[in-house]
């Protein structure tokens, strides 16, 4: 399957409008901010684009970020815009195609960016792989995939790599492809179900499983949306199987408990993280207005005082006191249906 990904993606997709689904391909559209530096990337990098996501994590200036799956370098080059000349970004991707489209703008988008080194780097590897890469353990703050895991045969490898790689307090943020069940074996070996990120999906409840065996006690939801199948023969193959595209953040914090657990504890947001003045969404559950105290769970108040974003809240409370679980801590299926999306209810 490893082979039918990369004759895909380096041979059979030229542009992403080949693709016959909508689910590599997102139709969100980019905040004003970054919409100037989307338009100094390069044509030909936009061209071999096959996101399902905006892969987006605020506050990044002068951090260090790898991209996993980073294929002709468009994620690579928006976030190597946002860190600024002082972070760096590392692209790795096994698709030797898509890597020479990206490598061969480096110097382009140094000059667009006005840096006088670059700050970007591409890696040929597989993911499943990244100890064989010379990325040192514990020196990555964020580790972004724009779908791209669901491509991957050994899923949990991956996760246990990118937890391995990350500081302390440090994230993954990425966006990919998830289902409402387990896929059938036959629809797991299609390789063109396979290619268009489909029959490599996760189901929604064995990820958050094992997120939490491979180190990332509380994956958090930030954003989802149901894929169409457009491609009536492909529609047909998966039956009833919903599809979704969901972004995650996944925090590298060991003293994350398994549920929300209440503590009493709440947060401010001061309106400090660059251009987010109003307020931040931690995930779809947490949108804190600025200036507003907002009552969070441990773990909660831990995403947010252990980690980069310490310094743009203030804290109150301690662990002195316990009073049970949150309400709403449930495990129903945590993504919006069309059918919801449609008539504007949410799941809860």
């Amino acid at each position: 399957m490893r082979e039918d990904v990369k004759t895909y993606y380096g041979e059979t997709l030229q542009q992403s409008s080949d693709l016959q689904t909508n689910a590599c391909c997102t139709g969100e559209q980019p905040p004003e901010y970054l919409k100037p530096i989307l338009a100094a990337i390069h044509d030909e990098v936009h061209a071999r684009y096959y996101g399902c996501g905006l892969v987006l994590p605020e506050h990044i200036e002068g951090l260090r970020i790898l991209d996993l799956g980073s294929g002709a370098g468009r994620d690579c080059y928006a976030l190597s815009a946002l860190v600024g000349e002082q972070g760096s970004v590392i692209g790795v991707d096994m698709t030797e195609p898509q890597l020479d489209v990206a490598r061969r703008h480096i110097d382009y988008h140094r000059g667009k960016f006005g840096y006088k080194i670059a700050n970007v780097t591409f890696l040929q590897g597989e993911l499943e792989h990244l100890d064989r890469l010379d990325i040192p353990d514990n020196s990555l703050d964020v580790i972004v995939s724009n779908c791209v895991i669901n491509l991957c045969t050994d899923k949990a490898a991956v996760l246990k790599q990118a937890y391995r790689l990350l500081k302390p307090g440090g994230e993954m943020y990425f966006s990919d492809v998830y289902a409402d069940r387990r896929m059938p074996a036959q629809l797991a070996q299609d390789p063109v179900l396979f290619g268009e990120c489909l029959s490599g999906a996760f189901y929604w409840n064995d990820f958050h499983n094992t997120a939490k065996a491979c180190g990332f006690l509380d994956p958090r939801l930030v954003k989802d949306a149901p894929i169409s199948i457009e491609n009536q023969a492909l529609k047909a193959k998966c039956g009833d199987i919903q599809f979704f595209s969901a972004t995650y953040r996944l925090f590298k914090l060991a003293e994350l408990e398994p549920f929300c657990e209440d503590y009493g504890q709440a947060v401010i947001y001061k309106g400090s993280i660059e251009h987010h003045p109003h307020s931040f969404t931690l995930d779809k559950h947490h949108h804190i207005a600025t200036g507003k105290v907002f009552p969070v769970c441990g773990n909660t108040w831990r995403m947010l005082h252990d980690t980069r974003f310490n310094a743009h809240f203030d804290f109150i409370g301690n662990w002195d006191k316990h009073f049970g679980i949150f309400d709403g801590c449930g495990t129903a299926l945590p993504y919006d249906t069309e059918a919801a999306t449609n008539s504007g209810s949410a799941c809860c």
